[in-house]
């Protein structure tokens, strides 16, 4: 079977494993991942389908996706997760002080090591300086961790991201690729602040009346984030032939490592084994989705996107098996 003629194959497997898997209660968690891989494998076979229609250019798409999935993130927040920061303060000051330092340095380290392409070594830089992502939060649960405290850290991080970010990879990523904090201070407000303002908003005065709405938006997050890979793989096919493998076991170690340093820096620092667990999941599931509309932004989506792109399946594949893992040894 010669590579080309194979995609339509590739495809149809990935969609009938999927739908294949929901009837085993163990295995159905990893359905949404595995239709995410059948489209990539789509966008790998056929990418020009998914760059441009007419004159228009897909990644155009990115941006307002992500403020939809934002907006969703708001309206399913609201300021009691704030309050976490006084119930459980050193948590969250822990949670937040290792997502902001480990994961960025680890990009770092695997940028300077990995011998790619600057822009796309710059991406592994990116999506450690993003903040934890509402992933964590479903790994928290599953792993019976402190889910409380997942949720508050997530919303901080998220939060201090257009202050935080930009900073960072000025500092980290700037001899790789050129960054303009402010203009990515600015693009974060766009793309973060201002959608999951509006949820939170539209939550204090609509929660439970517009059902249909609450309902909607985890499978509209789903299929945008899906959306944004699947643009991002096309965008990018050319360098994914080149170094995929490589890039995939590169990501992979910086999303294991976040896991790893992230349980053990909060055990050193005196937490519980819930809390350590939480922290574990928080710093190690980024948000690829925001880390994919800041490549955008920055012009570079088929470099500096490519890293995220693969972190964000990858994370969900590690994370439910960590999750899994935890479910079965309760917390004493």
């Amino acid at each position: 079977m010669d590579l080309p003629s194979s995609g339509p194959f590739w495809v149809a497997f990935l969609i009938t494993l999927a739908i294949g898997i929901r009837s085993k209660e163990n295995l159905k968690g990893y359905t949404y991942t595995i239709l995410i891989f059948a489209a990539v494998t789509a966008a790998m076979f056929y990418p020009d389908n998914f760059v441009q229609i007419g004159d228009y250019k897909l990644s155009g798409l990115i941006v307002p996706l992500l403020q939809i999935i934002m907006f969703g993130m708001g309206t399913s927040m609201s300021l009691s997760d704030f309050k976490g920061v006084v119930k459980m303060p050193k948590g969250v000051l822990i949670g937040v002080l290792c997502q902001f330092s480990i994961m960025p340095l680890i990009g770092y380290t695997l940028a300077k090591t990995s011998g790619f392409p600057p822009e796309i070594a710059a991406g592994m830089i990116l999506i450690g300086c993003s903040p934890s992502g509402m992933a964590s939060n479903v790994m928290s649960y599953l792993a019976k961790a402190n889910l409380a405290l997942s949720i508050t850290i997530t919303a901080i991080t998220t939060m201090l991201a257009p202050f935080i970010t930009p900073v960072l990879m000025g500092f980290l990523a700037g001899e790789f690729v050129e960054v303009n904090v402010w203009k990515m201070m600015l693009d974060i407000v766009k793309i973060v602040i201002i959608p999951i303002g509006a949820g939170l908003i539209f939550n204090k005065f609509f929660s439970g009346k517009v059902k249909w709405l609450d309902d909607a938006m985890p499978l509209v997050s789903m299929i945008g984030i899906a959306f944004i890979i699947v643009i991002i793989t096309a965008a990018g096919r050319d360098s994914l032939l080149d170094i995929g493998l490589l890039l995939i076991f590169f990501v992979t170690l910086h999303n294991l490592a976040g896991y790893t340093l992230g349980y053990w820096a909060a055990k050193l620092l005196g937490m519980n084994e819930s809390d350590c667990r939480t922290i574990s999941l928080e710093v190690g599931m980024q948000n690829a989705g925001l880390a994919s509309g800041i490549a955008k932004e920055m012009a570079r989506i088929a470099t500096v996107g490519l890293a995220p792109a693969v972190f964000g399946p990858l994370m969900n594949i590690t994370g439910s098996v960590l999750a899994s893992y935890w479910h079965r040894k309760p917390v004493k």
